[in-house]
């Protein structure tokens, strides 16, 4: 088993904006646009002390872009690396409970073209250029005129395109991105893909990816906070007995054991922490002091559910 090959970043998906799809403990938090700021800034200072090199956003995630942006532009760090994608647009507006969808996807060339021009200031450190959350749905893997513009784009800049996938079809979309040739090359370079304890349909395909040297980056290790031990989740208590031994045993949260997971049953390029305080980072990052045992590795494997349960429960996650 490869050591020390997978490297943790941080996503923004819940520090950008006042409300996201995740399992929240706390409702008393501040969360005013102003508060929030202060907030992501601490933890990018504390990530980037840390060691933590790689920061996901989006123009979705709220202001997470122009947080993003502030931060490099104060803090001067030649040696990060970014990445961002392009496709949803934040559309709450930072309206506490707000009940329409927060984002709304659009992936045609113009929507493209927008979003690039605010993503491309990202520019030198932006490294990975992705479509948001690909399906066959938006077309967009047929969509000739974006494919090419993305091409153009990579071309250009030489950023990697990729794409990031949800649902219980990843596995097929990841196949047919993976098909994509222009100009007797392949389009896309990286693939980042909710994996975690539960949702492990596409280990094979991303293995295959990651032995290409193309990068697989992964987002939702903790399942939306449903790796927690949640009386709402009965049907999880085997897997949430197994979290609570392991977790003993190593001296961290089952947040650390469930990354730990992906990091040395995958052993992705990047694996994100979803982290939305100081706390909770840390606690994510403690995942780098230790290795599972091929004994724990199997029995963690063993609490995988089939891709259609798995996104069912997802989809009835509320924004909070």
């Amino acid at each position: 088993m490869g050591k020390n090959i997978t490297k943790l970043g941080l996503g923004l998906a819940a520090l950008g904006r006042p409300e996201y799809i995740n399992i929240r403990e706390d409702e008393s938090i501040d969360k005013s646009e102003k508060a929030f700021k202060q907030n992501t800034f601490s933890v990018l200072d504390e990530a980037y002390q840390l060691d933590v090199r790689y920061f996901d956003t989006a123009p979705s995630y709220g202001k997470g872009e122009a947080f993003l942006q502030e931060w490099i532009d104060t803090r001067k760090h030649q040696d990060v690396i970014l990445g961002t994608k392009w496709g949803y647009t934040y559309v709450a507006n930072w309206e506490l409970g707000y009940e329409g969808k927060h984002e709304i996807k659009e992936h045609s060339l113009n929507k493209l073209l927008e979003q690039w021009e605010v993503s491309k200031k990202l520019l030198p450190n932006l490294k990975y250029y992705q479509v948001h959350s690909a399906t066959f749905d938006s077309g967009i893997l047929e969509n000739e005129e974006v494919l090419n513009q993305l091409h153009f784009i990579k071309k250009q800049t030489g950023l990697k395109i990729g794409i990031t996938t949800s649902g219980a079809n990843q596995k097929d979309i990841i196949e047919a991105a993976l098909k994509i040739q222009i100009e007797n090359g392949p389009l896309f370079d990286s693939f980042q893909v909710t994996y975690n304890i539960f949702e492990q349909s596409t280990f094979s395909i991303l293995k295959t990816i990651l032995n290409t040297g193309r990068s697989v980056i992964i987002k939702e290790a903790l399942a939306n906070g449903r790796i927690f031990q949640n009386e709402k989740f009965q049907h999880y208590s085997e897997t949430y007995r197994i979290l609570d031994q392991l977790s003993k045993k190593y001296g961290v949260g089952a947040d650390a054991i469930a990354l730990r997971f992906v990091m040395d049953n995958l052993q992705p390029t990047f694996v994100l922490s979803g982290a939305s305080n100081l706390n909770q980072l840390q606690e994510n990052l403690k995942a780098k002091s230790f290795h599972l045992t091929n004994p724990e590795l199997s029995i963690l494997e063993s609490m995988v559910v089939s891709p259609d349960n798995y996104w069912q429960e997802r989809s009835a996650l509320s924004w909070n």
